[in-house]
């Protein structure tokens, strides 16, 4: 398969192979688009705004007290802790530029989950909102951590609202349990004392490690994938060579509900769009979607990102519904398959393309996407971006035919370095230059690539390979039907059957129903024998529906 039947494909306006060559690091990214956008307003949250010039201002601040005021030198891991705020991207890229290693931390995690990511990195400090400071106390001298600087919700908020917004959360909402860090400094005082102060240029190397970002530990122990800030200025200009044509300089608004400690959105969202110069518009708490929609009632938006659940639960609002959408040119799908379904709905309401595109946390993230000229396909991944090679293998690590199901590899730029500390992992997941993903795909005759499962999530029904996407997919095609997910049960005599997770749109939806239309669409052997209806349905910080959770 040498000639890559991909590139059959390919996009006019797209390279098949570009330069790499315009940034050796993300603070390049970032001083360049500080100096060409300084006075646009770069971040909203909240109603309120910070310019180009500002987030600069506060990320020099408080550079300088990370090279002035502790022990942290380039290299050195640094733990972030917190939701989408003002402070977040702030936090970010003043990290990076000195010369830090940043570990993204779920805010929601236990106690032992956080103990575990920091004593797997070794951080050495942390920068975390209030909220989540108890959990914090509790395993902190279990870890290297000698620096905590603490932040709260309405710190950057300003003014009234910020002691006002700070009062509700603590005192009226009770968000925020009693802790005792007499160490911890204030992220706030910080960037108020060292106002004006700037610290000095660190020197970044392409090889240099940017981010430890971990992995949801579904299959295992959670791991620490070694992104280097040539990994994500590669995927910068990998998706820039891909979208660049659609988006304006300095014209563009994007809605940033996706956490942004997760890579998706730190790459896509954060990075990417900085660049070129966005509002983008931070949103703290996307479960809250009545406050969300007056969000994107206030900021007519030009790109947004997200997951299936995220899309079903916006189409699913009134208030939603009624927005102006003339001004949105791309809605990007990523973290779970978006089901036919949802897409078709999206683009029925919006008039503007819900474009999947496939990546993971090893790979900075995006490996995949569908065209934007009007080409996208629904169910598919699209194709390989650029200086990026896809292969599918069989479990002997032989190359699978076309049309023929087999474990995805990725050889390209933004493919991690590694696993942190653990080479062993690193080389059970590299097939000589290519990443084994773990993800089953089929490659079609023109070279668009589709997501079969997870390989460790197939179920076995009496000797032939069921996967739960394709059974969701089904089972989602019923208009009653809002959320589903689906996994292998074990008969007593240790063989699996399928059974299904359902979240009624309507209430009188039956398992006799769900079972019923399945058969319509799905080969006997692959229908759920079983379907259990719950209100909700576990997912993680991203809104992807955990099939290990449900029970």
């Amino acid at each position: 398969m040498s000639d890559f039947p991909w590139y059959k494909s390919y996009p006019e306006f797209v390279d098949r192979s570009i330069s790499l060559d315009r940034y050796d690091n993300i603070v390049s990214i970032f001083d360049e688009a500080v100096a060409k956008f300084g006075d646009k307003i770069a971040f909203k949250n909240m109603d309120v705004s910070l310019t180009f010039n500002q987030v600069n201002a506060h990320v020099d601040s408080l550079v300088w007290h990370l090279q002035n005021k502790t022990n942290l030198k380039k290299g050195d891991r640094i733990a972030l802790q917190m939701p989408n705020l003002l402070q977040f991207p702030i936090t970010i890229f003043a990290c990076l530029k000195a010369g830090l290693v940043i570990v993204n931390t779920n805010p929601l995690y236990t106690a032992e989950e956080m103990r575990h990511q920091y004593k797997d990195s070794g951080a050495k400090a942390i920068i975390i909102l209030e909220n989540f400071a108890s959990n914090l106390e509790s395993i902190l001298k279990n870890t290297a951590i000698e620096t905590v600087i603490v932040t709260s919700i309405g710190d950057m908020l300003g003014g009234l609202k910020g002691t006002i917004t700070n009062f509700v959360v603590r005192k009226i909402k009770k968000m925020v349990p009693s802790y005792s860090l007499p160490s911890a400094i204030s992220l706030k005082n910080i960037l108020k004392e060292n106002k004006g102060k700037k610290g000095n240029t660190v020197q970044i190397a392409r090889d240099d490690l940017a981010f430890l970002q971990y992995t949801g530990g579904t299959t295992g122990v959670s791991k620490g994938a070694s992104l280097s800030h040539g990994n994500l200025c590669a995927n910068v200009q990998q998706v820039e060579a891909w979208i660049g044509h659609v988006f304006k300089d300095g014209e563009e608004t994007i809605i940033t509900a996706l956490p942004m400690y997760h890579i998706f959105a730190l790459t896509a969202n954060c990075i990417v769009f900085f660049r070129y110069g966005a509002v983008n518009v931070l949103v703290t708490n996307p479960r809250d979607m009545k406050t969300f929609c007056k969000d994107l009632k206030k900021n007519p938006f030009s790109i947004l990102t997200g997951v299936n659940t995220l899309f079903i639960g916006l189409l699913n609002q009134d208030v939603f519904q009624q927005l102006d959408f003339s001004k949105l040119k791309l809605s990007l799908g990523g973290g779970m398959a978006v089901q036919d379904t949802v897409a078709e709905r999206w683009e029925k309401l919006t008039k503007s393309p819900l474009l999947e595109a496939y990546g993971l946390s090893e790979t900075s993230p995006a490996a995949t996407i569908n065209p934007i000229n009007g080409t996208h396909r629904r169910g598919s991944i699209g194709l390989p971006l650029p200086n990026t090679e896809i292969k599918l293998f069989d479990d002997r690590g032989k190359e699978v035919e076309v049309g023929e199901p087999g474990e995805i590899g990725i050889k390209g730029p933004q493919v991690m370095k590694g696993y942190w500390n653990r080479p062993d992992e690193t080389a059970k997941c590299m097939l000589g230059d290519f990443f084994l993903t773990g993800d089953v795909g089929v490659m079609e005759e023109d070279g668009f690539f589709k997501i079969v499962d997870r390989k460790k999530e197939m179920i076995l029904v009496s000797g032939f390979n069921v996967y739960p996407n394709e059974v969701e997919k089904a089972i989602s095609e019923n208009s009653k039907v809002l959320e589903v997910g689906v996994r292998g049960e074990k008969n007593p005599d240790g063989t699996e059957y399928v059974k299904a997770f359902v979240v009624k749109k309507d209430p009188n939806l039956t398992e006799e129903e769900v079972i019923a239309e399945s058969r319509k669409l799905l080969t006997g052997y692959k229908v759920p024998r079983e379907v259990v209806f719950r209100d909700e349905l576990p997912k993680s910080n991203v809104g992807k529906i955990l099939r290990r959770l449900l029970k």
